[in-house]
């Protein structure tokens, strides 16, 4: 079956089974925003246990429990590339109880397939902004390179011959590699994986020739020598890794990339229960431990007001559908 056909059944199938279903019942109110919230929240993470959209829920979990007394229950959908998340918070009743941390790839899945089981953009509210996230692009120490020019002039010598990984078809790091290659204009093959890991342990085999990777599970693997990297993908160096040069500077002036995780509700909620949820948000992620423990990832604490993020999301996936068009990128 097509992929996406399959991304489209199984999300079906989990909407079906969903039983707050907006048709069930009355949509909230804004005067309901002065009780909110008086129940539990679902904090729905398309990713596995231990992702980093799972550990950032976990980590806003507790300070909304301190601060509003209500539990917040993260519940990990991992099927369907995020396409059975986003079914599930798209039908889910646009009162607030209902929301979705995800990653960018989000926009990602917009841009590249014509049809999934929602609108990405009409059937969802952002509320915010939770981290931006810098990647590293790096390769194997056995590739014989030291730089970003001395990659590209490799792979330049050998067109169509080299390829980069990545978690996953419409994944920030996809998008990050087509949008190296467009601007390195280098001829190099998407090899998509399962995950991260998986996607890096072939860069280490030599199998995979370079990836743009996340900054935290690649940085244990550079210190160790099992990997090199080479530059990152901010405009900024990074105070993380302050020896190393953005891949602007080191070759390509003007690149640059920040992936993003956010919080996303139904579309139709209240906007006084969005605005409540952004303020409350962008207070946590202000605590001191909690930046701490997020900067001690790679990434780094930024919240948005609810415009801001729904322009980003619109602007992310305008820009990723233009890139994966011009690098020939393709859903399956």
């Amino acid at each position: 079956m097509h992929d996406m056909q399959m991304l489209v059944a199984a999300a079906s199938c989990m909407a079906l089974a969903v039983p707050a279903l907006a048709a069930q019942a009355p949509a909230a109110t804004a005067n309901d925003a002065q009780q909110y919230p008086n129940g539990p929240i679902r904090m729905v993470v398309p990713f596995t246990p231990g992702s980093a959209s799972d550990i950032l829920a976990r980590l806003i979990q507790p300070k909304l429990l301190e601060s509003w007394g209500q539990q917040i229950v993260v519940d990990n959908r991992p099927s369907a590339g995020g396409t059975v998340a986003g079914s599930i918070v798209a039908t889910a009743l646009p009162d607030g109880y209902t929301l979705m941390l995800t990653s960018s790839g989000f926009a990602g899945s917009a841009a590249l397939y014509e049809k999934l089981p929602y609108d990405s953009v009409k059937d969802f509210a952002g509320v915010t902004q939770v981290v931006s996230t810098p990647l590293v692009l790096v390769v194997a120490p056995g590739l014989g390179v030291k730089s970003v020019k001395e990659l590209i002039s490799l792979a330049q010598q050998k067109p169509g011959q080299f390829n980069f990984s990545s978690s996953g078809i419409g994944s920030g790091t996809h998008y990050a590699g087509e949008l190296f290659k467009l601007a390195a204009g280098i001829n190099t093959v998407h090899v998509p994986y399962r995950g991260t890991p998986e996607a890096i342990n072939d860069v280490i085999s030599g199998r995979i020739q370079f990836m743009v990777a996340p900054v935290l599970p690649a940085m244990s693997l550079v210190k160790s020598g099992r990997l090199l990297a080479l530059a990152v993908t901010t405009k900024e160096r990074l105070a993380l890794l302050p020896e190393l040069p953005t891949i602007a500077e080191a070759a390509l002036a003007g690149f640059e990339y920040d992936g993003w995780y956010g919080i996303f509700a139904p579309a139709k909620t209240p906007r006084a229960i969005i605005n409540k949820l952004a303020v409350e948000v962008a207070r946590i992620l202000k605590l001191q431990d909690v930046a701490e423990r997020i900067a001690g990832t790679g990434a780094v604490a930024k919240s948005s007001t609810p415009a801001e993020f729904d322009k980003l999301v619109r602007d992310e996936i305008v820009m990723r559908r233009k890139v994966f068009k011009a690098a020939g990128a393709r859903p399956d």
